[in-house]
């Protein structure tokens, strides 16, 4: 039975009664979108630096998007994939045509349903290369984050993410980020089938790959014949600049795996297969009752072209740079942060020492003053919004959100 009472508090109710309770959202109830703007149910507009953690990347209501959703909602919800369907056989063909690697697509509905269909893929990959079980580990890096899933959360090196979900699966190891050195002696072991990263770590504090450490991790692949699996579900989609973060590497992957932005917001996420594996799974070998269902494949369609056109990621570009500048004359007066490091519209603004595990408290102040941001870790604020975000509203974010640190700075 619906409430009938329409105030923002006895919303608020009835998430903290039936919701299970594994989310801690803020007290603001929102209502509608427009660009990189929202509004709650009680008219106050905030912008969004958010993004819904870098979905929206076209910003809320976009009318090619809207349009794309409503008219094949005319024709086709759900069909499953025991039928083809037009939406997600045109959007395989374009996933692959632009990501200048893959030979092979399967769409499911998440990031996280992505991961586990990468981690399964490379174990079967192992085994078809005549690999015994224990031969089939996959290197990932601690401060990553994969998913949800029992292995996805495995292969997530951060042990807050796992505590209580023990016996986790075996055959993963953890490796510290950008290491080198520790990444060879891995690959010594003779055990490794895979590595999986970030190009650049979202949840681990917006940390980018070194410079050459892609690259290498390539190289050890080929020489120790493993697979190189890339987790672009926040990084990629045009976010940091280029519509695949891995061009920025100059190195080319053997699988990626893509989610968020590649919907804009309706819920689908992708594995991209090339050519070492797209052949390894076989009739039966895995599965999806809803993914690459049209809704979703219709929408990615016109997502995927509009992010990857020259406006969108100049756009990018320009306003990283816009933010980043904002930033510094912010942090000239204030001193709250150490540094900020990230690429393109991913962005981490890391505290200073004196205001460390503060994150979450300058993020209530940004609420309060009508600014939606996002931490990743209690130190590191995040910033990740629309990709075609105008001027005049990174403009008016920044204003908010020094408004915002004033206030958390007199508390």
């Amino acid at each position: 039975m619906q409430s009938q009472d329409p105030s923002a508090q006895s919303l608020i109710d009835l998430g903290k009664r039936y919701w299970l309770p594994v989310y801690r959202p803020r007290d603001v109830v929102l209502d509608h979108g427009k660009g990189a703007r929202v509004w709650d149910t009680q008219g106050r507009d905030y912008i969004d630096f958010g993004a819904g953690i870098a979905v929206n990347a076209l910003g809320h209501q976009d009318p090619d998007l809207l349009d794309a959703l409503t008219t094949q909602a005319h024709k086709l919800w759900h069909t499953s994939n025991v039928f083809y369907s037009e939406p997600p056989l045109h959007l395989a063909e374009e996933l692959v045509t632009a990501s200048g690697f893959a030979e092979r697509v399967y769409l499911c509905n998440s990031g996280t349903e992505a991961n586990e269909a990468a981690i399964k893929l490379v174990r079967k990959w192992a085994a078809s290369q005549g690999r015994e079980a224990d031969k089939r580990v996959i290197v990932t890096f601690r401060g990553s984050f994969h998913g949800r899933t029992l292995a996805a959360v495995t292969a997530t090196a951060q042990p807050k993410y796992q505590e209580g979900y023990e016996p986790l699966p075996g055959g993963f190891r953890y490796l510290d980020f950008n290491d080198v050195g520790a990444l060879e002696s891995a690959f010594a072991l003779g055990d490794v089938a895979a590595v999986m990263l970030e190009p650049v770590q979202g949840e681990g504090g917006v940390l980018p790959a070194a410079p050459g450490f892609i690259k290498r991790v390539r190289e050890l692949c080929d020489q120790y014949g493993a697979l190189m699996v890339l987790d672009e579900i926040q990084c990629g989609m045009g976010r940091t600049g280029s519509l695949f973060a891995y061009v920025q590497d100059q190195a080319t992957p053997d699988i990626v795996t893509l989610a968020k932005a590649l919907g804009c917001g309706f819920p689908i996420g992708a594995m991209l297969v090339g050519p070492k594996a797209a052949e390894i799974m076989q009739f039966g070998a895995h599965g999806t009752t809803f993914g690459g269902n049209p809704l979703a494949a219709a929408v990615a369609r016109v997502a995927l072209r509009k992010l990857s056109s020259p406006e969108v990621l100049g756009n990018v570009q320009h306003q990283a740079q816009a933010l980043r500048d904002g930033l510094a004359r912010i942090n000239a007066s204030l001193d709250v942060f150490d540094e900020v490091r990230g690429r393109g519209l991913m962005l981490g603004a890391v505290l200073n020492d004196a205001h460390k595990g503060k994150a979450g408290a300058v993020l209530d102040h940004a609420a309060a003053h009508g600014l939606l941001l996002l931490q990743a870790g209690p130190d590191v604020l995040r910033f990740v919004p629309a990709l075609n975000i105008s001027d005049a509203d990174i403009a008016e974010g920044l204003q908010r959100l020094e408004a915002a640190l004033r206030s958390y700075l007199a508390t």
